[in-house]
């Protein structure tokens, strides 16, 4: 288990960061707009993670470098993609940090989390199709560590630009 430092995020020298789960899902979108319009009428910031899932059974180093190699390339892309669209929809005052982990990804969140005592509000988007509301999401609600400990915003995937700005 990883331990969960106090958040520091409203104190002096401190500033509220929303943590951001990058994939090349749908619904990411939807939370990245969500968090962006929070940090504007709110303050803070934006950390986008990008986890690098471990392989099943990779018996070659060389090809798992590779392939750390791509996906780290591919985690690069995603943040450029995500910041291009942010400034398009009038969100270019929103900072932003990019952070790439390889491991687990519930528990590089909870790393994450952990070593940023910033880190105040996990935002995720909920998947569009019908088989759930994602494997990420379901994960945490089924999550048996008595409790996450920061809280959650879960944002339909589905809401237009305008539903989520009024939201927020």
């Amino acid at each position: 288990m990883v331990d969960i430092k106090k958040r520091r995020s409203f104190e002096a020298g401190h500033a509220r960061k929303f943590l951001l789960i990058v994939d090349d899902s749908q619904e990411v979108e939807s939370a990245l707009y969500y968090a962006a319009s929070r940090i504007v009428h709110s303050s803070g910031s934006l950390v986008m993670l990008y986890v690098i899932q471990p392989q099943e059974h990779q018996p070659w180093a060389g090809v798992r470098q590779v392939q750390i190699e791509e996906e780290t390339a591919t985690a690069k892309a995603l943040f450029r993609m995500f910041r291009r669209k942010l400034n398009l929809a009038g969100f270019e005052s929103v900072q932003c940090e990019d952070v790439i982990r390889e491991g687990i990804k519930a528990e590089e969140i909870l790393k994450v989390i952990s070593e940023d005592e910033d880190v105040a509000i996990l935002v995720l988007g909920a998947a569009i199709d019908a088989k759930g509301p994602g494997p990420l999401v379901a994960a945490l609600a089924a999550s048996k560590t008595g409790g996450f400990p920061i809280p959650v915003t879960v944002v339909p995937g589905n809401l237009a630009l305008a539903d989520i700005v009024a939201l927020a």
